[in-house]
């Protein structure tokens, strides 16, 4: 059975009109998982490209199916260089059902991700090596044994 990651980060971020932060970091966190085995990513961006364009009926379900997504992966991933709403939420949801919550950030004294995240990486490099010494799949067999006893 593979692992389900769910890939949060910031899309929207502080921005006062619909436009979205660059979503080039969603290819990269792709790439540093690449050689891990068995594994399953949903990214909310690529299933939904245009979702700034729903309407609310529309984004509301969205955003809704997304946290329940979030609850029930595995392992939640979150990119976050600035401060996101709706990826605070989606670490909530993760956190709340017991689930792993890594963070990508800098803003290592924010609450949210000092309370909630399993692991908090300050760079994307930073993350990259915690992969390619095969502590992220250590990480992931320790989560797994733990939850069969």
């Amino acid at each position: 059975m593979a692992v389900k990651i769910f890939l949060a980060g910031i899309m929207q971020g502080s921005h006062r009109k619909a436009t979205l932060y660059n979503q080039d970091y969603r290819q990269k966190i792709k790439q540093i998982l690449a050689g891990i085995k068995n594994i399953e990513i949903y990214c909310p961006y690529e299933n939904h490209p245009r979702s700034l364009s729903y309407d609310q009926a529309r984004l509301k379900e969205v955003f809704l199916e997304h946290l329940r997504k979030a609850a029930h992966a595995d392992v939640l991933i979150a990119f976050l260089p600035e401060a996101s709403m709706g990826t605070a939420l989606e670490i909530w949801a993760a956190n709340q059902a017991g689930r792993l919550v890594l963070t990508i950030s800098p803003l290592a004294e924010n609450w949210v991700i000092k309370a909630l995240a399993t692991h908090n990486f300050l760079t994307l490099e930073e993350f990259a090596e915690f992969v390619r010494q095969g502590d992220f799949e250590a990480l992931l067999q320790s989560r797994l044994k733990a939850q069969e006893k």
